[in-house]
């Protein structure tokens, strides 16, 4: 085999495997977003389960203020999503990726489920920088050119919002 078909065969095999990346990627990302999703349902459930919303609760100004007039301490911490909701209160949880249900406290469920979230949501950033950063890679190669333009491309990968 001559030089140009073992550069061509090597190309080709890099290609192959960065696209074999970026649909292994898009599949994480995919998969992530329906844990994503199904966390945001179970800590909306446990909201209204609460009663609270996310503005349904009183500053701590206005808690501090009222308590003012009697002999308590004046800074009282209400959790967002349990209000004055009993956090002791058990209820049942399913763990990701296990079978097994187990009864906690309301307010350690919604503080897993919380914790969840912020992961799941930097994991899904993560993904969606690393398929851009394919793509790109990809379509600097030529690969993507038939279906769009490389300057196309990169500019919707390197688009940005600049304040003025």
């Amino acid at each position: 085999m001559d030089d140009t078909m073992k550069q061509f065969q090597e190309n080709l095999i890099e290609i192959e495997t960065e696209a074999e990346e970026l649909l292994l990627a898009r599949h994480q990302l995919v998969e992530i977003d329906r844990m994503r999703n199904g966390n945001r349902e179970a800590l909306t459930a446990l909201r209204k389960r609460a009663r609270t919303t996310k503005t349904s609760l009183p500053s701590p100004f206005d808690l501090m203020m009222k308590e003012v007039d009697q002999s308590t301490p004046l800074v009282k911490e209400i959790c967002a999503t349990c209000g004055n909701h009993d956090s002791n209160e058990k209820t049942w949880m399913m763990f990701p990726g296990t079978d097994v249900f187990s009864k906690v406290p309301f307010h350690a469920a919604h503080t897993i489920l919380d914790k969840d979230q912020s992961k799941l949501d930097y994991d899904v950033n993560k993904l969606q920088s690393y398929v851009k950063e394919k793509s790109f890679l990809l379509s600097e190669k030529g690969v993507l050119a038939d279906k769009i333009g490389p300057g196309v491309l990169k500019s919707l990968v390197t688009l940005q919002d600049k304040p003025r």
